[in-house]
């Protein structure tokens, strides 16, 4: 029963990352966590990146459908206490990593389904970086335990997303919108926002997630979640062929470069840091829409990321990364790596005694 419905989730997620492209989101980015809060990002001008400004529905829609569907489950839970600075910056280095590669996991998958080999450079980096992260896991890593809280603090994220809906509708002139390149091409808002609902429902039920199927086959031998990444990549490849969108190659990608070294190393960030921070984007965004805040803290972590990295031109584009881009997920990569040792090396914890300070 659980592996038919990861297997179905996977299919129908498959299919709404290519059917969105044909309503009109960006080839091969019909469904992409990190582009689209990129894209949010620099409609609230965050960024000032003309071609990557619109406050996409769908990322809305998965923390709403997964707000909704945890309710009805029983399943939404404030919880949060677990390093959540931490889980920022990891996510802002997380942002950073995909930015390099120029998508999250998700759309990795979906780049692959449509044919484009400098995914597959990438999808090594992400298993290699997944590795590394494990490596920490099996040595006692871990960001502490989060705790029961208010419920109030569990809607922040949800009531977020509903605020952005509202702006999207709206359209005050502080808001930017796109009006050329990939933050111009966009499924009507009707269908971008039901197909994100449905997407958070699915993955909230399912617990989707890239970095899971890799992790947990690695760890324990569990094969499950692979199923819905594999059913996922089977689902967009039909498609694709069947839309006339499978395009095999390296060159002439949409929204895509060709230096594999940053793509391996981009997606390697990803890896590591969503290792360490227990899921891929789409499944902290969704955790985030179930009460999560450290999640929740993850996510604003992504936003934040996104406008560093186009502010100081970390960013990549089709033409490849720039040096800001090569130093920064080098740093990123450092950086996560010095989080990961920080917490698998036992703490001392002191106390004072007669005014003399003691471990213990």
């Amino acid at each position: 029963m659980e592996k038919s419905k990861i297997i179905i989730s996977g299919i129908l997620v498959g299919l709404l990352g290519v059917l969105l492209v044909r309503f009109g989101n960006p080839a091969n980015m019909g469904v992409c966590v990190a582009c689209f809060v990129r894209d949010i990002s620099g409609g609230l001008g965050f960024h000032r990146a003309e071609v990557v400004q619109y406050l996409r529905p769908e990322v809305s829609g998965f923390i709403i459908g997964a707000f909704i569907i945890s309710m009805f489950s029983g399943e939404f839970r404030a919880r949060g206490g677990s390093s959540p600075l931490l889980r920022f910056l990891i996510g802002m280095a997380v942002m950073i990593g995909a930015l390099v590669f120029l998508g999250c996991p998700l759309r990795m998958v979906l780049r692959l389904a449509a044919g484009d080999f400098n995914a597959v450079i990438g999808l090594l980096g992400f298993i290699f970086g997944i590795f590394v992260g494990v490596q920490f896991l099996k040595r006692g890593f871990s960001l502490g335990r989060s705790q029961r809280i208010h419920n109030g603090n569990g809607i922040a994220i949800p009531g977020l997303a509903l605020v952005l809906l509202i702006l999207v509708i709206v359209a005050p002139a502080f808001i930017f919108f796109s009006e050329s390149g990939p933050g111009f091409a966009r499924a009507p808002f009707l269908i971008s926002l039901g197909a994100g609902v449905l997407i958070g429902v699915l993955v909230q039920r399912s617990r989707l997630c890239q970095i899971g199927c890799f992790r947990d086959m690695m760890l324990i031998g569990d094969s499950h979640l692979l199923y819905g990444s594999l059913a996922i990549f089977a689902a967009a490849l039909v498609g694709n062929l069947a839309l006339g969108y499978f395009n095999p190659g390296f060159v002439d990608q949409p929204v895509a470069h060709t230096a594999g070294l940053w793509n391996f190393i981009g997606l390697a960030v990803v890896g590591l840091g969503a290792t360490l921070l227990g899921g891929c984007p789409i499944r902290q965004t969704i955790l985030a829409g179930e009460g999560d805040t450290d999640a929740g803290m993850t996510f604003l972590g992504l936003l934040f990321g996104a406008a560093v990295a186009h502010n100081f031109g970390l960013a990549a584009s089709p033409a490849g990364v720039s040096q800001a881009g090569q130093a920064g997920v080098l740093l990123s990569a450092v950086f996560l790596l010095v989080v990961g040792f920080a917490f698998t090396v036992p703490q001392i914890s002191f106390v004072r005694k007669g005014g003399v300070t003691l471990d213990r």
